[in-house]
Protein backbone atom coordinates (compact mmCIF):
# COMPACT_ATOMS: atom_id res chain seq x y z
CA UNK A 1 0.00 0.00 0.00
CA UNK A 2 1.37 3.31 -0.71
CA UNK A 3 2.25 5.58 2.26
CA UNK A 4 -0.48 7.98 3.77
CA UNK A 5 0.41 11.67 2.81
CA UNK A 6 0.73 14.03 5.86
CA UNK A 7 0.81 17.78 4.92
CA UNK A 8 2.50 20.36 6.92
CA UNK A 9 0.24 23.25 7.41
CA UNK A 10 2.43 26.81 8.04
CA UNK A 11 1.13 30.12 8.16
CA UNK A 12 3.64 32.79 7.56
CA UNK A 13 4.19 35.84 8.17
CA UNK A 14 7.12 37.81 8.17
CA UNK A 15 9.32 34.67 9.05
CA UNK A 16 12.37 35.18 7.17
CA UNK A 17 14.64 35.42 10.26
CA UNK A 18 13.04 31.67 11.42
CA UNK A 19 12.08 29.56 8.43
CA UNK A 20 15.77 28.18 7.81
CA UNK A 21 15.75 27.32 11.18
CA UNK A 22 12.55 25.59 10.98
CA UNK A 23 13.10 23.95 7.91
CA UNK A 24 15.71 22.03 9.58
CA UNK A 25 14.16 21.09 12.86
CA UNK A 26 10.92 19.96 10.53
CA UNK A 27 12.92 18.22 7.96
CA UNK A 28 14.72 15.62 10.58
CA UNK A 29 11.21 14.83 11.40
CA UNK A 30 10.42 14.35 7.60
CA UNK A 31 13.57 12.50 7.00
CA UNK A 32 13.29 10.30 10.14
CA UNK A 33 9.49 8.81 9.47
CA UNK A 34 10.06 7.07 6.35
CA UNK A 35 6.57 5.47 6.39
CA UNK A 36 4.84 8.86 5.51
CA UNK A 37 4.95 11.16 2.73
CA UNK A 38 5.40 14.49 3.87
CA UNK A 39 4.54 17.60 2.20
CA UNK A 40 5.48 21.08 4.11
CA UNK A 41 3.10 23.94 2.92
CA UNK A 42 4.01 27.04 3.55
CA UNK A 43 1.48 30.02 3.48
CA UNK A 44 3.23 33.84 3.10
CA UNK A 45 0.84 35.79 4.04
CA UNK A 46 1.84 38.61 2.55
CA UNK A 47 4.61 39.06 4.03
CA UNK A 48 7.12 42.51 4.03
CA UNK A 49 9.98 41.02 4.64
CA UNK A 50 12.00 38.41 2.37
CA UNK A 51 10.20 35.28 3.86
CA UNK A 52 9.08 34.50 -0.25
CA UNK A 53 11.82 34.62 -1.66
CA UNK A 54 12.75 31.98 1.27
CA UNK A 55 10.00 29.84 0.63
CA UNK A 56 11.10 30.21 -2.98
CA UNK A 57 14.93 29.02 -2.38
CA UNK A 58 13.68 25.73 0.18
CA UNK A 59 10.89 24.80 -2.81
CA UNK A 60 13.98 25.17 -5.11
CA UNK A 61 16.01 22.55 -2.78
CA UNK A 62 13.52 20.69 -1.84
CA UNK A 63 10.29 19.48 -3.45
CA UNK A 64 8.52 18.17 -0.25
CA UNK A 65 8.44 22.13 0.35
CA UNK A 66 5.48 23.89 -1.53
CA UNK A 67 4.28 27.32 -1.08
CA UNK A 68 1.46 29.75 -1.62
CA UNK A 69 1.42 33.39 -1.63
CA UNK A 70 -1.60 35.27 -0.88
CA UNK A 71 -1.89 38.43 -2.77
CA UNK A 72 -1.93 40.42 0.37
CA UNK A 73 -1.79 40.05 4.07
CA UNK A 74 -5.76 38.74 4.89
CA UNK A 75 -4.57 37.58 8.37
CA UNK A 76 -3.76 33.74 10.30
CA UNK A 77 -7.31 32.43 9.86
CA UNK A 78 -7.86 33.17 6.02
CA UNK A 79 -3.85 31.91 5.42
CA UNK A 80 -4.67 28.68 7.25
CA UNK A 81 -8.19 28.05 5.44
CA UNK A 82 -5.50 28.45 2.21
CA UNK A 83 -3.73 26.06 3.17
CA UNK A 84 -6.85 23.57 4.26
CA UNK A 85 -8.55 24.11 0.53
CA UNK A 86 -4.72 23.26 -1.29
CA UNK A 87 -3.48 20.66 0.70
CA UNK A 88 -4.38 16.72 -0.44
CA UNK A 89 -2.90 14.50 2.80
CA UNK A 90 -4.63 12.06 4.16
CA UNK A 91 -3.97 14.19 7.56
CA UNK A 92 -2.97 18.01 8.20
CA UNK A 93 -0.73 19.24 10.89
CA UNK A 94 -0.93 23.00 11.46
CA UNK A 95 1.84 24.59 13.40
CA UNK A 96 3.50 28.33 13.50
CA UNK A 97 6.47 29.36 11.69
CA UNK A 98 7.77 30.62 15.25
CA UNK A 99 8.99 27.15 16.70
CA UNK A 100 7.02 27.99 19.72
CA UNK A 101 4.58 24.64 19.01
CA UNK A 102 7.58 21.95 18.78
CA UNK A 103 7.64 20.11 15.54
CA UNK A 104 9.28 16.94 17.71
CA UNK A 105 5.68 16.09 19.18
CA UNK A 106 4.63 15.12 15.21
CA UNK A 107 5.52 11.60 15.77
CA UNK A 108 3.35 11.64 18.91
CA UNK A 109 0.39 13.21 16.88
CA UNK A 110 0.69 10.69 14.24
CA UNK A 111 0.72 7.85 16.35
CA UNK A 112 -2.55 8.96 18.40
CA UNK A 113 -3.77 9.37 14.94
CA UNK A 114 -3.52 6.19 13.75
CA UNK A 115 -5.60 4.74 16.04
CA UNK A 116 -8.52 6.45 14.81
CA UNK A 117 -8.42 9.80 16.06
CA UNK A 118 -9.45 12.49 14.09
CA UNK A 119 -8.40 15.65 16.26
CA UNK A 120 -4.90 15.45 17.97
CA UNK A 121 -4.35 19.05 19.89
CA UNK A 122 -1.85 20.10 21.52
CA UNK A 123 -2.44 21.58 25.03
CA UNK A 124 0.07 23.94 26.42
CA UNK A 125 1.14 22.96 30.17
CA UNK A 126 3.42 25.95 30.63
CA UNK A 127 3.44 29.24 28.56
CA UNK A 128 7.29 30.38 28.48
CA UNK A 129 7.84 34.38 27.45
CA UNK A 130 4.64 35.37 28.24
CA UNK A 131 3.74 37.87 30.65
CA UNK A 132 1.18 37.46 33.85
CA UNK A 133 -1.03 39.42 32.70
CA UNK A 134 -1.16 37.76 29.12
CA UNK A 135 -1.77 34.32 30.69
CA UNK A 136 -4.13 35.61 33.02
CA UNK A 137 -6.31 37.43 30.45
CA UNK A 138 -6.31 34.06 28.40
CA UNK A 139 -7.21 32.20 30.91
CA UNK A 140 -10.23 34.36 32.20
CA UNK A 141 -11.25 34.65 28.68
CA UNK A 142 -11.73 31.10 28.13
CA UNK A 143 -13.70 30.76 31.04
CA UNK A 144 -15.95 33.44 29.92
CA UNK A 145 -15.93 31.86 26.48
CA UNK A 146 -17.00 28.68 27.76
CA UNK A 147 -20.21 29.95 30.04
CA UNK A 148 -21.13 32.14 26.50
CA UNK A 149 -21.09 29.17 24.39
CA UNK A 150 -22.72 25.46 23.79
CA UNK A 151 -19.69 23.84 22.83
CA UNK A 152 -16.66 22.83 24.19
CA UNK A 153 -13.62 25.05 23.17
CA UNK A 154 -10.30 23.78 24.53
CA UNK A 155 -8.34 25.76 27.04
CA UNK A 156 -5.16 26.72 26.55
CA UNK A 157 -4.81 25.23 23.20
CA UNK A 158 -4.25 27.11 19.83
CA UNK A 159 -3.63 26.20 16.25
CA UNK A 160 -1.29 23.13 16.84
CA UNK A 161 -2.79 19.93 16.15
CA UNK A 162 -3.42 17.45 13.53
CA UNK A 163 -6.32 17.07 11.87
CA UNK A 164 -7.68 13.90 9.69
CA UNK A 165 -8.92 14.64 6.13
CA UNK A 166 -12.49 13.93 7.30
CA UNK A 167 -12.27 17.04 10.01
CA UNK A 168 -10.10 18.99 6.83
CA UNK A 169 -13.26 18.59 4.47
CA UNK A 170 -15.47 19.81 7.19
CA UNK A 171 -13.22 22.78 7.96
CA UNK A 172 -12.91 23.60 4.53
CA UNK A 173 -17.54 23.62 3.87
CA UNK A 174 -17.42 26.25 6.83
CA UNK A 175 -17.19 29.48 4.46
CA UNK A 176 -17.75 32.36 6.83
CA UNK A 177 -15.56 35.23 6.42
CA UNK A 178 -14.53 36.44 10.46
CA UNK A 179 -13.08 33.25 10.92
CA UNK A 180 -12.56 31.89 14.74
CA UNK A 181 -10.77 28.94 13.94
CA UNK A 182 -10.53 27.42 17.79
CA UNK A 183 -14.16 27.29 17.80
CA UNK A 184 -14.47 26.11 14.69
CA UNK A 185 -12.36 23.02 15.60
CA UNK A 186 -14.64 22.31 18.54
CA UNK A 187 -17.61 23.07 16.30
CA UNK A 188 -16.84 20.57 13.80
CA UNK A 189 -17.11 17.53 16.38
CA UNK A 190 -15.60 14.01 15.55
CA UNK A 191 -12.86 12.16 18.12
CA UNK A 192 -10.64 14.28 19.87
CA UNK A 193 -7.53 14.19 22.06
CA UNK A 194 -5.06 16.35 23.31
CA UNK A 195 -1.40 16.38 23.92
CA UNK A 196 0.61 18.04 26.07
CA UNK A 197 3.60 20.31 25.62
CA UNK A 198 5.74 23.10 27.45
CA UNK A 199 5.53 25.78 25.12
CA UNK A 200 8.81 27.40 24.05
CA UNK A 201 9.42 31.62 23.60
CA UNK A 202 9.85 32.64 19.51
CA UNK A 203 12.96 31.03 17.96
CA UNK A 204 13.73 34.22 16.19
CA UNK A 205 11.86 37.34 14.84
CA UNK A 206 8.90 39.01 16.60
CA UNK A 207 4.93 38.53 17.44
CA UNK A 208 3.14 39.94 15.23
CA UNK A 209 0.18 40.10 18.32
CA UNK A 210 -0.40 42.76 20.53
CA UNK A 211 -3.01 43.64 23.22
CA UNK A 212 -5.60 45.42 20.80
CA UNK A 213 -5.29 42.12 18.07
CA UNK A 214 -5.80 39.65 21.03
CA UNK A 215 -9.30 41.51 21.93
CA UNK A 216 -10.62 41.53 18.70
CA UNK A 217 -10.06 37.90 18.00
CA UNK A 218 -11.45 37.10 21.44
CA UNK A 219 -14.24 39.52 20.48
CA UNK A 220 -14.66 37.23 17.05
CA UNK A 221 -14.81 34.60 19.37
CA UNK A 222 -17.52 35.39 21.63
CA UNK A 223 -19.88 36.85 18.54
CA UNK A 224 -19.34 33.81 15.90
CA UNK A 225 -20.59 31.32 18.60
CA UNK A 226 -22.85 32.98 21.13
CA UNK A 227 -25.73 35.22 20.85
CA UNK A 228 -25.62 35.66 24.99
CA UNK A 229 -24.21 39.45 25.03
CA UNK A 230 -27.93 40.47 22.92
CA UNK A 231 -29.82 38.46 25.45
CA UNK A 232 -27.61 40.47 28.03
CA UNK A 233 -28.36 43.27 26.38
CA UNK A 234 -32.42 42.75 27.01
CA UNK A 235 -32.19 41.57 30.05
CA UNK A 236 -30.57 44.97 31.08
CA UNK A 237 -32.92 46.97 29.37
CA UNK A 238 -35.77 45.38 30.82
CA UNK A 239 -33.60 45.61 34.56
CA UNK A 240 -33.17 49.27 34.08
CA UNK A 241 -36.51 49.74 32.92
CA UNK A 242 -38.30 48.09 35.83
CA UNK A 243 -35.97 49.92 38.40
CA UNK A 244 -36.89 53.07 36.78
CA UNK A 245 -40.26 52.46 37.09
CA UNK A 246 -40.03 51.54 40.69
CA UNK A 247 -38.79 54.75 41.23
CA UNK A 248 -40.58 56.81 39.45
CA UNK A 249 -43.52 55.40 41.36
CA UNK A 250 -41.77 56.16 44.36
CA UNK A 251 -41.13 59.30 43.65
CA UNK A 252 -44.46 60.05 43.09
CA UNK A 253 -45.82 58.15 46.21
CA UNK A 254 -43.24 60.44 48.25
CA UNK A 255 -44.40 64.00 46.69
CA UNK A 256 -47.83 63.64 47.11
CA UNK A 257 -47.69 61.77 50.71
CA UNK A 258 -45.64 63.48 53.04
CA UNK A 259 -44.91 66.81 50.04
CA UNK A 260 -41.13 66.27 49.36
CA UNK A 261 -39.72 68.50 46.07
CA UNK A 262 -38.68 66.16 43.79
CA UNK A 263 -34.69 65.77 43.57
CA UNK A 264 -32.92 68.46 41.00
CA UNK A 265 -30.39 69.21 38.66
CA UNK A 266 -27.91 66.62 39.81
CA UNK A 267 -30.06 63.48 40.23
CA UNK A 268 -31.68 64.13 36.95
CA UNK A 269 -28.34 63.98 35.64
CA UNK A 270 -26.56 60.96 36.83
CA UNK A 271 -29.66 59.25 35.84
CA UNK A 272 -29.66 60.62 32.43
CA UNK A 273 -25.91 60.20 32.09
CA UNK A 274 -26.49 56.56 33.21
CA UNK A 275 -29.16 55.21 31.39
CA UNK A 276 -27.13 57.16 28.08
CA UNK A 277 -24.02 55.12 28.59
CA UNK A 278 -25.98 51.90 28.97
CA UNK A 279 -27.79 52.42 25.80
CA UNK A 280 -24.50 52.88 24.09
CA UNK A 281 -22.94 50.17 25.39
CA UNK A 282 -26.13 47.70 24.32
CA UNK A 283 -26.12 49.69 20.82
CA UNK A 284 -22.09 48.59 20.80
CA UNK A 285 -22.83 45.07 21.32
CA UNK A 286 -25.44 45.29 18.50
CA UNK A 287 -23.33 47.13 16.25
CA UNK A 288 -20.63 44.30 16.63
CA UNK A 289 -23.25 41.41 15.76
CA UNK A 290 -24.58 43.81 12.61
CA UNK A 291 -21.20 44.31 11.36
CA UNK A 292 -20.28 40.86 11.51
CA UNK A 293 -23.76 40.80 9.13
CA UNK A 294 -22.44 43.33 6.22
CA UNK A 295 -19.24 41.52 6.26
CA UNK A 296 -20.46 38.50 5.39
CA UNK A 297 -23.20 39.69 3.08
CA UNK A 298 -21.03 40.87 1.00
CA UNK A 299 -19.83 36.79 0.16
CA UNK A 300 -16.59 38.22 -1.12
CA UNK A 301 -13.62 35.35 -0.67
CA UNK A 302 -11.49 34.91 2.41
CA UNK A 303 -8.34 35.28 0.13
CA UNK A 304 -6.47 35.45 -2.86
CA UNK A 305 -3.72 33.85 -4.14
CA UNK A 306 -1.11 35.15 -6.20
CA UNK A 307 0.92 32.06 -7.14
CA UNK A 308 1.54 28.94 -5.95
CA UNK A 309 4.97 27.03 -6.07
CA UNK A 310 6.04 29.65 -8.82
CA UNK A 311 2.68 29.39 -10.93
CA UNK A 312 0.42 32.73 -11.12
CA UNK A 313 -3.04 31.41 -9.81
CA UNK A 314 -6.35 33.30 -11.43
CA UNK A 315 -9.66 32.90 -9.81
CA UNK A 316 -11.18 30.32 -12.32
CA UNK A 317 -8.06 28.21 -11.90
CA UNK A 318 -8.49 24.57 -10.25
CA UNK A 319 -5.80 23.53 -8.41
CA UNK A 320 -3.75 20.98 -9.58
Amino acid sequence: MPNKKITLLIPCYNEEAGLDLLYERVSKIMDDLKNYDFEMLLVNDGSRDGTLEKMKLLRENDKRVSYINLSRNFGKEPAMLAGLDYCDGDAVIILDADLQDPPELIPDMIKIWETGVADVYARRKSRQGESFFKKLSSHWYYKILQRLTNIEIQVDTGDFRLLDRQAVQALRSLREGQRYTKGLFSWIGYRKREILFDREPRAAGETKWNYWKLVGLAIDGITSFSVVPLRLSSFLGLTISAGTFMYMLFTIFKTLIFGEAVAGYPSMMSVILFIGGIQLIVLGIIGEYLGRIFNEVKNRPNYLISECNGKKIYMEDDKE
